[in-house]
């Protein structure tokens, strides 16, 4: 199987709670979020908005770049989010 690792944030609604994430399949996995295939904090808040994402070229950079951000303060990640995706729309077709 070919890897494409990445690493993601999902969301319920602008502004709203956020998860990070990383996957080596980005479609398959926010097919997961969107479709509370997996229980835990994600299906338990409702967040199946794909609003931020960033490509690896390894699984151990894309792992290494979640580790930073699930240790930012939310306003720098909200503000990484809004610099990219101002209106905090669904990126999900955009990685179909």
């Amino acid at each position: 199987m070919e890897r494409h690792p990445a690493v993601y944030i999902v969301t319920n609604r602008p502004f709203g709670t956020l998860y990070i994430g990383v996957s080596s399949n980005l479609p398959a996995r926010i097919w997961h979020h969107k479709h509370d295939v997996v229980e835990g904090f994600s299906r338990a808040h409702r967040l199946h908005r794909l609003v931020w994402y960033e490509m690896h070229a390894t699984m151990h950079a894309a792992i290494s770049r979640e580790k930073q951000l699930k240790h930012w303060k939310r306003s720098w990640k909200v503000r990484l989010i809004v610099e990219r995706n101002p209106t905090w729309r669904d990126l999900w077709r955009e990685i179909l």
